[in-house]
């Protein structure tokens, strides 16, 4: 028993030496990331109470069904990886460029644009609304990066990186960077509900559940092609949908505090989606020589997403 508790100790003590060393190496992302986790530790803790109190409110529910619903659409362009192994390169490149040009417009459309106009109103100022905008942004930037810098996960192309990650089995470290996908999306959607105007949340939510689609099925097939059984591969890419309404809580609950919260939480899940499409979506479709089919198909998602906002905003 002595032997087992000081193995736990150490593995402990030399997960905090990897990650300690890791700060040494960057400290400004360090010093970056612990600033973005107080920010929305502190949002969410000021808007827990009224989240809480309002657990029965559309608003929450909106949220919550928005979440479920990028886990269903996950789940289900997950599902043909049970029987097809692989897709054309280009084809696959194009659905992830469609999914790119979404999110850049959802992240323009239905969160920097609400965000903007939440701020000067909120504020009686033009350029003061948009400054609180661009400090979420900020924030979602950094919070971003510095998890992508501290957790160990791995990419099909470019390989496994960030501390420890040789500690790690294959499949945790493909979920990890999915985690790193999935989780600003459903705090977009959540933030989209959290004043509980349709008109935010709803072309932003039918935006993110559609190109989770083609992300579901690039994901499960990447799985698939690192040797992952079929309906592990299927299980392990549609559980990763869960983080989708767990972020959607977090980002109801961070923006239903104090009035500033909600630009600032709107910024913030726009910072982390750009971050995301520009760090890893983009140079993922443009890695195989596919770059012009990628930028077409970038190009009708941002049109189909601001025809959706257009219809529906």
């Amino acid at each position: 028993m002595e032997n087992i508790t000081r193995s736990n100790s150490d593995k402990g003590y030399s997960w905090l030496n990897i990650l300690t060393a890791q700060a040494q190496s960057n400290p400004v992302i360090a010093l970056g990331l612990v600033l973005a986790l107080f920010t929305v530790a502190s949002l969410f803790t000021q808007g827990l109470y009224h989240f809480v109190a309002g657990l029965s409110e559309p608003k929450v529910l909106l949220a919550l069904a928005a979440g479920t619903a990028g886990f269903l659409t996950t789940s289900i362009g997950a599902a043909p990886a049970l029987i097809v192994k692989n897709i054309p390169q280009r084809i696959e490149d194009g659905l992830l460029g469609f999914a790119a040009g979404m999110m850049l417009a959802a992240a323009a459309f239905s969160l920097i644009i609400p965000g903007i106009d939440a701020g000067t109103t909120l504020l009686d100022n033009k350029a003061l609304g948009g400054a609180v905008v661009v400090i979420g942004l900020a924030l979602g930037v950094l919070l971003m990066l510095g998890l992508d810098y501290f957790t160990p996960h791995e990419h099909d192309k470019t390989g496994p990186c960030g501390p420890g990650h040789e500690r790690c089995g294959r499949v945790w470290l493909f979920v990890f960077a999915i985690a790193l996908h999935n989780l600003p999306e459903g705090m977009a959607m959540g933030v989209g509900f959290a004043q509980g105007d349709m008109s935010v949340g709803l072309p932003l939510s039918i935006a993110i559940a559609l190109q989770d689609i083609p992300e579901g099925l690039a994901v499960a097939l990447t799985l698939r092609a690192a040797g992952i059984k079929p309906s592990m591969a299927v299980l392990v890419a549609a559980a990763t949908g869960l983080l989708e309404p767990l972020g959607a809580i977090i980002g109801v609950s961070l923006s239903s505090g104090m009035a500033l919260a909600y630009p600032i939480g709107l910024g913030l899940a726009a910072g982390a989606m750009i971050f995301v499409v520009s760090h890893e979506v983009i140079p993922e479709t443009h890695r195989n020589g596919h770059q012009t089919f990628a930028t077409i198909g970038l190009m009708i998602g941002f049109a189909v997403m601001m025809m959706l906002d257009t219809t529906l905003g």
